[in-house]
């Protein structure tokens, strides 16, 4: 069995994280009824026994003593991070695993980065490298963070840097959330493309999210809720739409939902991580099949059904529709529109009581809608876990490698040109020590060139690309 750490970075990242453990321990909860410490858990959870002072070794049998998450927090203001510590889940984590500072990053991509990045790099090496050494065999790494604010896009990309060279054989997925038009972070064209230009040239795999689908996808599970269909109500323990259920009950916020989604996501990713199934798919697996070309790694995520995210009391969806769903745009996490677009591979990870025949069935059915580019026409990747969601059937995670991702990319760009333009908020970047104006240009540059290698898939509709003819040795 492997393990996984989370590095959450920032406000949203935090928030995220926060809800990603809270619904990882009901799950497991919910399966080990026994308490028993078992490889599931290990995948994610340390047993320690916390009457000794350093805790000393983790103990690998008999009854669960006390977990604690493999994860790193990690934010320059200290609300959130103290907010979860006297809340629910203050026991799964301890101040080893914590890293804070109180006067936060200013919205201000440099100084998360170039600042606190210098301030607190012998700190997080020595954190993640005592992470790393509670792990037998250490797979992969998750980031969760978000793009629009400092500490999210500087640090967080920072942090990624970090973990490719301490830990290079080591796999990085990173949760990127993308912010809306209408943000409130002025600034947050700015950090997200010079984040943009780390993930493009660190990441192994990123999962980029919108809050605007995600405020959608809400939007839809409030209807659900208050039009009364089919006798809908709401499960008393909802696992997303609130924070209910937990030990201790705290006021919602506004993102709280949103977060739960992401969160979900997480959840659903990682199950077969977590549990068994008939075909389990390890997480290196998503990377080496669905990442043709290093650079294109933007992976669009869709979760189904939503139902199984709002906890609203419906009669589950036919399985085939399930399918059906994760290709639809409603169950998207990022606004694009994949079957008008190129697919370059497609993962299914499916959860539940659910066949090999079932997920073949539905993949032949499917197939004829979606344009797969013509050298990987096969470029189907399934996974099956036993285990499904707290208190449902089963549920599906669609990972779609995809051309689509383009617009988002092109709108980003429009945004920061409007801004770069104007030379808009470009001082407070340009006054932080280290930071050039040529890291606007080389970030732009990044973006524009990831934008033209989709640009090249789209207009040879997939034809196999010609390479560079190789140098020919005299003899």
């Amino acid at each position: 069995m492997t393990q996984s750490v989370v590095v959450q970075v920032g406000q949203c990242g935090n928030q995220v994280g926060c809800r990603f453990w809270d619904l990882a321990l009901r799950e497991h909860a919910a399966v080990n009824k026994k308490g028993i410490y078992d490889e599931a858990l290990s995948s994610f959870f340390r047993n320690v026994d916390t009457r000794s002072g350093d805790y000393g070794p983790d103990i690998y049998k008999g009854k669960i003593c006390s977990l604690k998450a493999r994860a790193l927090l990690i934010d320059m203001e200290e609300g959130v991070v103290n907010e979860i510590l006297q809340g629910p889940l203050r026991d799964v984590f301890d101040s080893k695993q914590l890293i804070t500072d109180v006067s936060g990053s200013g919205n201000n991509w440099a100084v998360g980065h170039k600042i606190y990045g210098c301030q607190y790099r012998e700190n997080i090496v020595e954190k993640l490298r005592k992470t790393a050494e509670h792990c037998d065999c250490l797979q992969c790494f998750f980031i969760i963070h978000s793009m629009g604010g400092g500490t999210g896009s500087g640090l967080g990309t920072f942090v990624l840097n970090l973990l490719e060279e301490e830990f290079p054989e080591v796999y990085r997925f990173v949760t990127s959330v993308y912010p809306s038009g209408e943000d409130d972070v002025i600034t947050s064209p700015y950090n997200s493309v010079l984040a943009m230009k780390e993930l493009n040239e660190h990441a192994d795999c990123v999962l980029p999210i919108e809050n605007e689908s995600l405020f959608e996808i809400v939007n839809k599970i409030h209807q659900i809720i208050n039009s009364g269909k089919l006798g809908s109500t709401v499960k008393q323990k909802s696992l997303v739409t609130s924070s209910a259920g937990s030990a201790k009950t705290l006021q919602e916020k506004p993102f709280d939902a949103m977060n739960n989604i992401v969160a979900n996501l997480l959840l659903n990713l990682t199950s077969s991580a977590r549990f068994e199934g008939s075909l389990n798919m390890d997480l290196n697996e998503i990377s080496m099949n669905l990442v043709p070309f290093p650079r294109l790694h933007y992976l669009v995520s869709s979760l189904t059904p939503l139902y199984t995210l709002a906890d609203v009391n419906i009669p589950s969806r036919r399985l085939d529709q399930m399918f059906s769903d994760a290709f639809s745009r409603d169950h998207q996490l990022i606004q694009a529109d994949p079957k008008h677009s190129l697919y370059l591979a497609c993962a299914l990870l499916v959860r539940g009581n659910v066949q090999v025949s079932d997920l073949r069935r539905n993949i032949e059915r499917l197939k004829p809608s979606l344009h797969f580019v013509s050298w990987n026409q096969e470029g189907w990747k399934t996974g099956l876990c036993s285990v499904p969601p707290v208190g449902h059937s089963h549920s599906l995670l669609a990972l779609a490698n995809n051309t689509c991702v383009k617009p988002t990319f092109i709108e980003l760009k429009d945004r920061f040109v409007k801004l770069y333009k104007k030379k808009a908020h470009l001082h407070h970047y340009l006054q932080v020590d280290g930071m050039e104006q040529s890291s606007f240009s080389e970030a732009m540059s990044s973006l524009s060139d990831l934008i033209e290698e989709y640009n090249e898939l789209d207009a040879a509709k997939g034809e196999p690309r010609i390479d560079p003819s190789r140098l020919k040795i005299a003899v």
